[in-house]
């Protein structure tokens, strides 16, 4: 029988974390021009890059996915950007215009930064999750999206506003607000966690965002419990400092399931028309993407939405057109003993 964790954690943490993402995956475009010195921020090459972001900005406050905003300005109908938390967007751009203004101390740059800040606050469901759009999809976007991290990249965004000073420009309201929306985003987390037959184990890629209970995204991402995602989820929960005994017990039971869901001697081949699971007794520990939630058995879907346990079973265009396995535990269950020990 499934249930899900329904507990509460009310918290501060204020930690210092660099900025290459520890749960999430590789920088955007935008992300990846704070490692440019103060100096670049107030060139002209700089300069020029914070103009680009800044006409990629939509009406809302947010920014496209899947858009390199960084080197060319948008020159379309602003009222057509469609902005998105998925995919790194908009948090990444943030972080590279509190820097600029830092730098340069440009209003322009301020303005901005408050109305993407102001967006991100406005789009917290009051139980604390994300959406991936704001406003609100009548689609499975509506959803709280832990897919491709990223609501973890928002809590990231948002426990770095009190930990940097690139945010120094933020008020005393909003830094306080930031602190509550943080805290309501890691109970939104603990309440997520999906708990079988008594223990808790991981969490879906979306999870609805009334009753938090998994959620169908795409006709292929059914719901399951996610290998990949939970692997963010818990590697972001062991970054807090002084965690809640609810944090501690949930990193716990997650850790135990990717233990107990660990797959040995296979190599993975994402191919569209070659074998996919090649035996290889010397292979990194696999997880799958998707477990079914009463079984925790791996499985695969075509764009049918029909399930099938063999992935040689699905069309070439998903086979290799879509991660179904991955090494994300193994930095899991590497992390946690470091955890433990902390």
């Amino acid at each position: 029988m499934v249930r899900f964790v329904f507990t509460v954690s009310v918290w501060l943490v204020v930690i210092a974390i660099s900025l290459v993402h520890t749960s999430v995956g590789a920088a955007t475009p935008a992300e990846s021009l704070l490692n440019q010195p103060d100096s670049w921020f107030a060139g002209d090459e700089g300069r020029k890059a914070v103009e680009c972001i800044l006409t990629w900005q939509s009406q809302h406050g947010d920014w496209p996915k899947n858009k390199d905003t960084t080197k060319k300005q948008f020159d379309g109908d602003s009222s057509k950007l469609k902005g998105t938390f998925d995919n790194g967007a908009t948090t990444g751009e943030l972080r590279v215009l509190a820097k600029a203004f830092r730098v340069t101390g440009d209003s322009r740059y301020q303005q901005a930064f408050f109305k993407g800040f102001d967006h991100i606050l406005r789009a917290q469901y009051p139980n604390g999750g994300w959406p991936q759009y704001f406003p609100l999809s009548d689609k499975y976007h509506r959803h709280i999206t832990f897919n491709d991290g990223s609501m973890i990249r928002i809590l990231e965004f948002l426990r770095d506003t009190s930990a940097s000073t690139d945010f120094a420009l933020l008020d005393e309201n909003r830094h306080a607000l930031a602190h509550h929306a943080f805290d309501r985003g890691v109970d939104c987390i603990v309440k997520c966690q999906v708990v079988i037959d008594g223990a808790p184990t991981v969490w879906c890629a979306q999870h609805d965002e009334v009753t938090l209970a998994p959620a169908d995204a795409r006709s292929y991402e059914l719901a399951s419990l996610s290998g990949a995602e939970s692997a963010g989820i818990v590697r972001f929960l062991m970054t807090l400092d002084n965690p809640s005994p609810d944090v501690v017990r949930a990193v716990k039971g997650a850790v135990a399931w990717f233990e107990s869901s660990r797959i040995d001697g296979y190599r993975y081949n994402r191919s569209s028309n070659e074998t996919n699971l090649i035996k290889d007794p010397n292979a990194r520990p696999l997880w799958a993407r998707f477990y079914e939630l009463k079984s925790n058995r791996p499985f695969f879907c075509d764009r049918d939405g029909v399930v099938k346990y063999d992935i040689q079973e699905i069309g070439a265009e998903r086979r290799g057109g879509y991660t179904w396995y991955g090494n994300w535990g193994q930095t899991v269950l590497n992390e946690y003993a470091k955890w433990l020990k902390r």
